[in-house]
């Protein structure tokens, strides 16, 4: 039996990918689906970790020994890691772990588990840590001992969100605006089955290309260039031309795709959605045949407003935006032509739905 219990919920992205680290906007918002933590208070300095899902035996360290290892455990060593590093005193403890949040889909199951354990920890160690700076600290233990170089967006998504509203989120200052969703709508997710590992080195070669473009063009980080600037960013070296495009137009689609939530516009953000999706292709190129061809059986559904890829990329899933009290039939349908084009599953998730 746990001493207490705690839980996050994964995310999905509506717009914004890999703007988070370069200082620019996001908009996510969670998913009903969570990572549950029960803990159990220990006298010595061991932390030990259960879980089915995450797969493996029993697991266990001592506080202090932390080290990188390429495991599951890594996320939670990181957790007490970053604790320890900001100063906080924390005992052992036994962690059991279960979740629901798909792995390796996009939608930021190591957020929801870095959350949750930080969220247990505070509990059970009366730490003084409100949600953002909860957060950062889960930052920190996947920037620092699981070796992902990303931002904050996935934990700040996971310790603020709330159902049913997406989270305009400024990367360089932390502001933080809620946005409710418009009215009748239905926000699904669809997997394709590619899965992706953030860890491996394609996301931090887009990571070190976008610093190295920064650099380039005089500025600590791509957010601080505009539009106005693209002709400057066209003078790059390929591909660091790209990279940089995509980071500076995908903040502007993030502002309109704020703005066209307020007002309900669907029809922007059909457009908005083809144009990130298509800089993700083309411009990042953190897409796969097969996500490209989920996007494109979407967008071809009457029911279906937008689509895109969500997520860091290289696999994971799309996200969908459909007219109210149809994403799940629609979803299937999408599934089911997408087996027959590749012989894969596109298991769905419903992520929000508006009155």
């Amino acid at each position: 039996m746990s001493d207490l219990q705690a839980s996050a919920p994964g995310r999905v992205n509506l717009i914004g990918e890999h703007t988070d680290y370069n200082g620019g906007f996001v908009l996510p918002m969670p998913i009903p689906q969570r990572t549950t933590v029960g803990l159990r208070r220990r006298s010595d300095g061991v932390v030990s970790v259960t879980s089915r899902e995450l797969v493996g035996a029993a697991r266990a360290y001592v506080l202090g020994t932390e080290a990188h290892d390429g495991s599951w455990l890594d996320y939670i060593k990181g957790c007490t890691a970053a604790l320890r590093g900001a100063g906080h005193r924390i005992a052992g403890c036994d962690l059991t772990i279960q979740t629901d949040v798909p792995l390796g889909s996009g939608l930021s199951s190591s957020a929801a588990l870095e959350v949750a354990v930080l969220r247990a920890l505070r509990a059970a160690n009366e730490l003084e840590l409100d949600d953002v700076a909860l957060a950062l600290l889960g930052q920190r233990a996947e920037n620092e001992l699981v070796g992902v170089p990303s931002g904050a967006m996935d934990q700040l998504a996971s310790s603020l969100g709330a159902p049913c509203e997406a989270l305009f989120i400024d990367l360089r200052s932390l502001a933080i605006q809620r946005v409710p969703l418009p009215p009748r709508l239905d926000v699904m997710v669809i997997g394709s089955e590619i899965k992706h590992a953030l860890a491996t080195g394609s996301y931090r070669i887009r990571r070190a290309e976008c610093d190295e473009a920064a650099r380039l063009l005089g500025v600590a980080q791509l957010r601080e260039l505009g539009p106005g600037e693209l002709d400057r960013v066209a003078g790059l070296p390929a591909p660091l031309d790209r990279r940089a495009r995509h980071v500076i137009t995908e903040n502007e689609r993030v502002l309109a795709t704020v703005d066209a939530l307020h007002r309900g516009d669907h029809a922007a953000l059909g457009r908005i959605f083809a144009a990130s999706h298509a800089s993700m292709r083309d411009d990042f190129e953190i897409t796969v045949p097969e996500i490209d061809e989920l996007v494109a059986l979407a967008v071809a559904q009457p029911e279906v407003i937008a689509a895109r890829m969500t997520g860091g990329g290289f696999g994971g899933s799309i996200v969908v935006l459909a007219q109210g009290g149809n994403g799940p039939a629609t979803a299937a349908r999408i599934a089911a032509a997408y087996a027959v084009r590749t012989g894969l599953r596109a298991p769905a998730l419903l992520a929000g739905r508006s009155a």
